[in-house]
């Protein structure tokens, strides 16, 4: 029998998300799930959903629901008098809804095996594998497929090949590896100074703690839901409440609050108001070969951490990056970033990801040394 979890009020005293901006600009798509029979060979995966032709050339957003601030009671630069603490629990946690719904109860929470867990991030890369699997599937006899995904730090695309005969559960990591490095994409151009509100930059949520682990997460857990013989909103819901138990997520929302004052003053701070990029005191932005989760120190305990390997390779060993090329033709603004000029490209692609990434922690060194 499916578990679904459980939503319910908060007991706890702490101050609810009061954030008044909302990121989540993309409407919720209308879609249906659909039976696929897998003939010969191919693996059986789940059923994909059946998108309209509408859908195909409009993909969702690269945000799709609102993001977390790291830190707890953080105050708003224009409003000083709000405290925001993103911040949810086990008992908020509703059912996934593709494309999202107010039911999901998204926020951070913490895990002792999987640190700090950003729900709206995990849940934004699931959709988007579900959606690039989708998208595969469906063009599949023809081959390839091409999308044009907006403006972030550039203008973005990304050209999917693949063999008629290549096996379901590769092009399924096809999928996974391609929503990744999108996401890896988000972070860098945060960074550099991409923002999707007019003046309000993201660098205060730029590589954030637990950004990494939870879209690294959400990829994973989003192909396992389309491996799943359930349907892929009731599969993420019971691999979702699953994988948070595997984790060791905490009971209430308060002691997500304790994980978080745990570590005031050494990967946070309250001193400043968002959207401050002097909040974050530590970044973490090692996204390859796969993620590894910060965990808050306690006392004579020895907890294993829950480490992510990333999908990289087909089934034969060939590299997915042979299979696709996620594309930015850089903005004037990007362009005039050091290391980004020292590439001497106008157009980069997520081969580049790795440079960038040393560079940027490079960066981070030296900005936070003291």
């Amino acid at each position: 029998m499916i578990q679904s979890l459980r939503i319910a009020n908060s007991k706890t005293q702490y101050i609810p998300n009061l954030f008044p901006v909302r990121l989540n600009f993309n409407s919720v798509f209308k879609f249906i799930l659909a039976i696929i029979i897998i003939f010969g060979n191919q693996l059986g995966l789940a059923k994909p959903m059946v998108l309209t032709a509408k859908e195909f050339k409009n993909p969702p957003s690269r945000i799709i629901r609102s993001c977390c601030s790291f830190g707890a009671n953080l105050h708003l630069m224009v409003i000083p008098a709000i405290k925001i603490s993103d911040i949810t629990s086990i008992e908020k946690v509703g059912p996934h809804k593709y494309l999202g719904s107010n039911r999901e109860g998204n926020g951070v929470i913490y895990t002792k095996r999987g640190g700090f867990i950003d729900l709206g991030h995990l849940r934004d890369q699931a959709d988007w594998t579900a959606f690039l699997y989708s998208t595969i599937l469906l063009n599949k006899e023809k081959g390839n497929v091409k999308l044009n995904l907006g403006i972030e730090g550039g203008k973005k695309s990304v050209n999917i090949k693949w063999s008629k005969d290549m096996d379901s559960l590769d092009l399924l990591h096809l999928a996974g590896k391609v929503t990744y490095d999108l996401s890896v994409w988000h972070e860098i151009g945060t960074w550099y100074g991409t923002s999707y509100v007019p003046l309000m930059p993201e660098r205060y949520s730029s590589f954030s703690i637990e950004d990494i682990y939870s879209n690294l997460t959400g990829v994973t857990l989003g192909m396992e839901a389309l491996k799943s013989n359930m349907p892929y909103e009731q599969a993420m819901t019971h691999l979702l409440a699953e994988k948070l138990r595997q984790l060791e997520v905490v009971k209430t929302e308060k002691e997500t609050f304790d994980a978080y004052e745990a570590t005031r003053n050494i990967w946070w701070s309250r001193d400043y108001r968002l959207p401050s990029k002097k909040i974050l005191l530590k970044h973490q932005c090692e996204a390859y070969p796969g993620a590894k989760p910060w965990l808050v120190p306690s006392k004579g305990d020895t907890i294993l951490p829950c480490n992510l390997t990333l999908i990289d390779k087909t089934m034969s060993g060939q590299p997915l990056n042979d299979f696709y090329e996620f594309k930015i033709k850089l903005n004037v603004k990007l362009l005039e970033k050091k290391n980004i000029r020292k590439l001497n490209k106008k157009v980069i692609t997520q081969n580049d990801f790795m440079s960038i990434l040393k560079d940027i922690e490079l960066e981070m060194a030296e900005e936070f040394k003291s």
